[in-house]
């Protein structure tokens, strides 16, 4: 979900002029063409963004709601997504230096709003939020290319594009040393304090990290770990601490592949974000994610994930499995086909094993053949089923539970119609 600014006496008024005339420019940013790279405002501005809409409905004629299995962190979206969101960010450089340094300052506006409520984004239909402002000073000489920012921003975050799982995700608001080169890694330091708007609790959040370390042949491996100081808004707290290594090999059939292996220990269960600060020292998680994308020839692409993770808590642990892919063949340079079969199994320590499986079809309109090109317009058939232990742990009301579309069914059905894109 998005991330809400609350900083904002970091920067001095005259630095923030430039934001609040980037603002106005979003509100109509949704109504500019398409396109699939950054658009070039000036020589000192840029626009860049994200945006997915669309409509749907569960068989039976009940507005669309999504599948995803209790417990469970992530889900696989194509056909399976319900909200109208957009990301519209702007960059203003204000400062070009000589040797190729620069300052400049991001605003990032996001908005969200649910399938089947009324098209505004406020109260229970939606909302606007500021997830990222921050300003940065890039390509200092005297600290070999690093970055120098401050703010609220998306910082190193890596994720799994077919279950929109940012795996990896140590955003926040505060400041930090990005990307100093030695020799040929590079080396980074971020201090933060609040994830985001839905951490009820702050606290003070290091992470270092060693990227680019090369491991073989176009293998690249990146090494973090993160320091979660003990909560003072939190009376049971204690401190925590995670271990991410992600190995990148690029290229690779055509795309890239991804091993990412994680270990957290008490609030550090976040695995570079901020978990449960009550958490205690004998709360543990282990996780282990294989995914790679594929573009074997124009017109066959794709993408692969296979995840375990474990959590070790006392009454309270659970295993989770999860394996799915999307393949996309174009038969055009406008028509693809794609599919997305997901499946996912949760065990807890003292309880029946849940597990959904999806599949989705959707034939879709483009702009070109590649996995990757955007936009996109699709139609999709969604099918899904799960057992009775997954109905018994879903929440009242919803997509799974005995109370929700389905009443006691077990199996169920959506169709739909969706435009993404990202320049």
């Amino acid at each position: 979900m998005p991330n809400q600014l609350r900083r904002r006496r970091m920067l001095p008024r005259s630095s923030l002029s430039p934001l609040f005339s980037m603002l106005s420019l979003m509100a109509g940013g949704m109504l500019m063409p398409l396109s699939a790279a950054a658009l070039d405002l000036s020589d000192s501005l840029s626009f860049n963004g994200y945006a997915r809409a669309g409509f749907g409905w569960l068989d039976g004629g009940a507005g669309q709601s999504c599948f995803q299995l209790p417990g469970a962190p992530g889900k696989y979206r194509l056909g399976n997504e319900c909200e109208q969101y957009a990301e519209l960010e702007l960059e203003k450089r204000i400062y070009q230096g000589e040797a190729g340094s620069s300052l400049s300052i991001v605003g990032m506006a996001s908005l969200y709003n649910a399938y089947n409520r009324a098209p505004v984004f406020s109260g229970q239909d939606g909302n606007v939020r500021l997830p990222q402002l921050y300003v940065k000073y890039s390509n200092i000489a005297a600290l070999n290319g690093a970055t120098l920012w401050a703010g609220r921003r998306y910082y190193k975050r890596h994720d799994i594009h077919i279950s929109d799982y940012y795996f990896w995700n140590p955003s926040g608001t505060g400041a930090g040393i990005e990307d100093v080169k030695l020799g040929e890694v590079k080396l980074s330091y971020a201090f933060s304090r609040k994830d985001n708007i839905y951490q009820e609790a702050s606290a003070n959040r290091h992470d270092f990290q060693v990227n680019e370390i090369r491991t073989n042949t176009d293998g690249l491996l990146d090494v973090g770990v993160s320091f979660v100081e003990k909560s003072s808004k939190v009376a049971d707290a204690t401190s925590g601490w995670s271990l991410s290594m992600l190995h990148t090999q690029k290229p690779f059939l055509g795309g890239s592949n991804k091993l990412a292996l994680q270990y957290g220990v008490g609030p550090g269960i976040g695995l570079g974000a901020t978990g449960d600060l009550h958490a205690g020292r004998d709360v543990k998680r282990w996780r282990a994610l294989e995914s790679f994308d594929w573009q074997i020839t124009p017109a066959f692409g794709g993408q692969a994930l296979l995840g375990y993770q474990k959590d070790q808590a006392p009454g309270a642990g659970q295993n989770w499995w999860t394996a799915g892919s999307r393949l996309s063949y174009a038969f055009s340079d406008h028509f693809k086909l794609q599919t997305e079969i997901g499946h996912d199994r949760v065990t807890p320590d003292n309880g029946p094993t849940r597990s959904l499986s999806k599949l989705t079809i959707a034939p879709t309109w483009a702009m070109a053949r590649s996995f990757w090109s955007r936009p996109e317009v699709r139609l999709y058939l969604t099918l899904a089923r799960w057992n009775k232990a997954a109905q018994n742990a879903a929440a009242s009301a919803t997509t799974l539970a005995a109370d929700g579309a389905f009443g006691n069914r077990l199996q169920g059905s959506s169709i739909g119609v969706q435009v993404e894109n990202w320049w």
